[in-house]
């Protein structure tokens, strides 16, 4: 039997999906290239925001339009969050599956190509092992990695315990459960045998493990202990539990890139509250706008930790995220924003347009920020970051540096993607890139004997608009 897996949704949704076909592939089952050759088609769904549940909804509309009679199931998040509604709603789908225990998938899809019966998975498995990530006999650094060739993504916990008043993933995910430090470590060690050279650790919020300012860093020091040239990039911290003693270890080991995913989210103290991006909830359990007597973050904290980080690490690269036309949002809130992205000055910034999703705490909160104004404003944050993140990509010129080889193309126009004698031309990155989010480096001058995957030390000749050009040495 044979599966073709199109997936959606963040790399924490990519994880699972490869765990999927780690299990489906032990269990006797083989990936289809294409899904005309596949006995069924595996949609691993997204269900954070309203666009991401509408393209896995119309993804499943589309397959089973061209294929009336193949075998659907639709995974992931949104199956999890919307089960009882999409059982009645979406007769396209043969089966639901959530992310609760990924375990079961060879079960369900068992039970499918059998009777067609709805499949399991969608909160009947409880929050087991599995929805961990560990596997049991299945060995997880054996899964098939859906990155490019050389890089992998390692979750160490699932859940999340924060409850952002705007965030629907404890809704999806759960309370935060951690993975242990030696299961961790095991799943490192048996991706570096199979040649990745970078680990991405990843989580809701990282700075969370195990509930306190010692457990990422102890986690670190354990990975530090194995062997090779190798990096490790840390994603997702949320700034009010930024475990400072990481920065110790990065001082003295140079794998663990000075690397930094911290979304701040916004620069207004009003707004910050109204997220509950910190501890500002009042006895009666509700959350008040006009409180802004943050017990955990503030604006000042929060520019702080970025002075303390590049004070210790001056090669250190910040990104992080903002969220705009949240409910409440005003003029002035606005401007605080700005003063803030001046203030801190990421070197990688994504904006988002708030997303009102049901059952959350911001649903039904007032002063609805209307889509255009919404739209204006994160255009102008994107225009002010340019200039921003110009300069600081600039820093890197003229420096040799360690590039991770991702994707060849041709070097000549209009041909095809050939490399020519010299190796051509190659995409990669650098340790101030993070995987498909950020800018990329391109290298010139390539040796025919490279290849996806390879790490290997280039110059920086110039910056083209984001990107770097760098040449082998």
């Amino acid at each position: 039997m044979r599966y073709y897996l199109d997936p959606f949704g963040c790399v924490k949704n990519q994880v699972d999906a490869e765990n999927m076909m780690l299990y489906l592939n032990n269990a006797g089952w083989s990936a289809a290239p294409v899904a005309e050759d596949a006995d069924l088609v595996i949609i691993n769904s997204c269900g954070f925001i309203e666009s991401a549940k509408r393209e896995s909804i119309n993804a499943v509309l589309g397959w089973r339009s061209l294929f009336p009679n193949k075998k659907i199931l639709l995974a992931g998040c949104l199956a999890q969050r919307y089960a009882k509604d999409l059982r009645e709603s979406l007769p396209e789908a043969d089966a639901l599956f959530g992310v609760d225990d990924i375990s079961q998938i060879v079960n369900v899809v068992n039970n499918i190509m059998g009777t067609g019966d709805w499949g399991l998975g969608t909160g009947e498995w409880g929050c087991g092992n599995a929805a961990l990530g560990t596997g049991g006999k299945n060995d997880l650094s054996s899964r098939p990695l859906l990155s490019f060739p050389g890089s992998a993504y390692v979750k160490i916990s699932e859940g999340c315990n924060n409850r952002c008043s705007y965030c629907a993933i404890p809704l999806i995910r759960g309370p935060l459960r951690c993975r242990t430090v030696p299961d961790i470590v095991q799943e490192c060690k048996g991706l570096l045998a199979r040649g990745v050279r970078e680990l991405c650790i990843v989580g809701q919020d990282i700075g969370s493990y195990r509930s306190g300012d010692s457990g990422l860093p102890e986690l670190l020091n354990a990975i530090a202990e194995l062997e090779g040239n190798f990096w490790v990039r840390l994603l997702y911290i949320h700034p009010d539990h930024f475990p400072l003693p990481i920065l110790d270890l990065m001082e003295k080991d140079t794998r663990f890139l000075p690397y930094f995913d911290i979304p701040f989210q916004h620069g207004s103290p009003a707004i910050l509250c109204a997220m509950n991006r910190n501890d500002t909830m009042n006895r009666s359990g509700t959350m008040n706008r006009n409180d802004t007597t943050n017990r955990y973050g503030t604006v000042e904290r929060y520019i702080a930790l970025a002075e303390t980080i590049r004070s210790r690490l001056p090669a250190a690269v910040i990104r992080t995220t903002f969220l705009l036309g949240f409910p409440g949002e005003t003029d002035a809130d606005f401007v605080c924003l700005l003063d803030f992205q001046a203030a801190i000055r990421p070197d990688w910034l994504g904006c988002f347009c708030y997303s009102r999703e049901e059952d959350t705490p911001a649903y039904s909160m007032k002063g609805k920020v209307p889509k255009k104004i919404a739209e204006q404003r994160r255009q102008e944050v994107e225009q002010r970051q340019i200039p921003i993140t110009e300069q600081s990509v600039d820093r890197f010129v003229g420096q040799t540096l360690d590039v991770l080889l991702e994707e060849q193309f041709s070097n000549a126009e209009g041909e095809d993607d050939k490399p020519d004698s010299t190796g051509g031309l190659w995409l990669g990155r650098l340790c101030c890139h993070a995987p498909e989010v950020d800018g990329a480096a391109v290298v010139i001058n390539g040796s025919p004997e490279l290849k996806p995957g390879d790490m290997v030390p280039c110059a920086v000749i110039t910056r083209r608009g984001f990107d770097l050009e760098v040449m082998v040495v």
